[in-house]
Parts: structure tokens; C-alpha cells; sequence
């Protein structure tokens, strides 16, 4: 145990400006006085592809295991190195403590990062003032029922997905809002996202952008065949179902962001509602969503002038 300002540091190990990155941060953290925490998988990862570099790998000797020196309740933040998919194997790995995620892109869109690459120095210094705020993100709470009884049980950031498990097969599926049926279709799957997930997944299948202050729930069907198959928003404390029936050509597989996956059998249900337990998100501003959008997507805004000034 240890009373440090410990701080978790997440990278893509495999990657050259990760690793680099990781260096940078943990020797920012050191000569401020914090306690740089890393997975002994994660240190391992580093030291295999930092072999030969002496001085690299002497700043990973400075590093705390977590789990063997620090525990997971003892952390005061993640600071995660890399893209989206880096911060949802951030979030994975402190889901029982709820401890604060800071992402710092080195990816493509990053949507889910507070900073850039350029912005490291000035991210580490802010997490050493506590100059952050943090804000909370809605997250889904995924069950399985086959024949009634749970077997699987789970949870989402972005999205919980059913999906066909075989390429040349259709999924029949029936859908289900607050225990009434909504409509039944053979489809390629049906996405059940969050208003984080809104520009993940669901965003490619032709879902809705859901601005985060927003609370509901998103459900996307994917290449259904179906006069109605709409993208549709619900309420954050409806139960959404979808239910793999037995007309079905093939069997189903459920995704949860992409991490986490259950086979679903032919009559197996998946039943999402809300997440008691929220992800926090450590942002370094506070600006309108509007803005990250165009940041991030590059969206043409050139001759927008706003509202003007009353004449005098």
C-alpha cells in the first residue's frame, strides 16, 4: 500500500510514438513527484520492445506494478496513450474503481481523447496541478438469457452489438422496448449504443450523433431487411432486447465494445439497459460538443458568420 498520487499510465505498447510517448510521461511524472503505475503485462510489453535501449528501460524500473505495489482503488488517475480503442482497454481495466481516464491521442480520430500528441507536456502538467474536470459517461449494463437463465453478463461504453457469426448467413431477429415487441427482421445485427458510442460504430452504420449531455440510448440495425429499420432513441431507463429467433439462419454473436464477445445460440436474448456505474472522463477544457465534432471530423464550417450584432 502507498500513499503517492499514483498514476496509471496505458499505452499501445506495439507502437513506436506509444512507447515513446510512455517514456516521456513517466519521466514528467517522476521529477513532479507522482507515482507512474503500469500492468505488469503492459511493463512487460515495454521492456520486450525496448530491448537494448538501457536508458529507456531504466525510467520502466521507476514504475509501479498495479495490483502488486498499488492497487487499483489507490489510483488518482489513468493517463492513456493512444487511440480509442487504447482508452476502452483503459476503461476495462479500472471498471471496478471508476477511476478518471485522461486519453492523449496518438491515433486517427481520437474522439474520445482530451489531447493530441503535441499537447503531452501541457496534459502532464495539468494532471500534476489537478487542473482537470471530470465528467461523467453514461454505460450500458448487457445480459444473456438462454431458456430464461442468464449466462452471460457484462458492459459497454460505446456499444453492445448482436451480430451474425457466420458472413453468408442472416440473423433473424426480433426487437423489444420495455417488454413490447417493436418489430422482427433478418438483418447483419443490431447495434445498442451510448451517446459516446453515437460517433463509434453506430455512427458508421448511419445512427444519429448524440450529444453527450443528452442521456439515452441508441438502437442501430444493421443492413436489415425491413420496411422499418430506422435508427431509433430511447429513454435511459427503457430495457432494450434482442432476441435471436429460431426461424434463424445462423447463430448470433454478441460484441461490447469490441472487447468483450459471447456466442448467442438461436432463442438466446440480449437485454441492455443503463449502467449504475457511469466511465469518468478527465477533460482538460470544458468547450461545446459542436466544436469537437468539426475538430475531430475536419467538417467544412468556412462561411459561417454567426449571430450578428443588433444595430445601434
Amino acid at each position: 500500500m502507498t500513499a503517492d498520487r499514483n498514476v496509471l499510465l496505458v499505452a499501445h505498447t506495439g507502437r513506436q510514438d506509444a512507447v515513446k510517448a510512455l517514456i516521456e510521461t513517466i519521466e514528467q511524472l517522476v521529477q513532479a513527484g507522482l507515482a507512474p503505475v503500469m500492468s505488469v503485462p503492459q511493463i512487460t510489453e515495454a521492456k520486450e520492445f525496448l530491448a537494448g535501449d538501457v536508458a529507456s528501460l531504466s525510467w520502466l524500473d521507476k514504475v509501479n506494478e498495479l495490483g502488486v505495489k498499488v492497487a487499483e482503488d489507490e489510483l488518482e488517475l489513468v493517463m492513456v496513450l493512444g487511440g480509442d480503442g487504447t482508452i476502452l482497454k483503459a476503461a476495462e481495466m479500472v471498471r471496478e474503481s471508476s477511476t478518471p481516464l485522461m486519453g492523449i491521442n496518438l491515433g486517427h480520430v481520437g474522439f474520445l481523447a482530451e489531447s493530441e500528441r503535441e499537447g503531452l507536456s501541457n496534459a502532464v502538467a495539468r494532471v500534476v496541478a489537478k487542473d482537470y474536470v471530470v465528467k461523467e459517461r453514461l454505460t450500458l449494463e448487457v445480459k444473456v438469457l438462454v431458456a430464461g437463465r442468464e449466462v452471460y453478463r457484462t458492459w459497454a461504453l460505446n456499444e453492445a452489438t448482436v451480430e451474425k457469426s457466420a458472413a453468408e448467413r442472416m440473423l433473424e431477429v426480433a426487437l423489444e422496448v420495455d417488454g413490447r415487441p417493436l418489430s422482427t427482421f433478418g438483418c447483419d445485427g443490431v447495434i445498442m449504443a451510448t451517446p459516446t458510442g453515437s460517433t463509434a460504430y453506430a455512427f458508421s452504420a448511419g445512427g444519429p450523433v448524440v450529444w453527450p449531455g443528452v442521456e439515452a440510448m441508441l438502437m442501430v440495425p444493421l443492413s436489415a431487411h425491413a420496411l422499418f429499420a430506422r435508427p431509433m432513441v430511447v429513454s435511459p431507463s427503457s430495457l432494450i432486447a434482442v432476441e435471436v429467433l429460431e426461424r434463424s439462419s445462423g447463430t448470433g454473436v454478441l460484441w461490447c465494445d469490441g472487447r468483450r464477445t459471447h456466442d448467442l445460440p438461436v432463442g438466446a436474448r440480449v437485454e441492455v439497459t443503463r449502467s449504475e456505474k457511469p466511465v469518468r472522463l478527465a477533460r482538460l477544457r470544458i468547450g461545446p460538443f459542436t466544436d469537437r465534432l468539426v475538430n475531430k471530423f475536419s467538417l467544412p464550417v468556412a462561411g459561417w458568420r454567426g449571430p450578428e450584432e443588433p444595430k445601434s
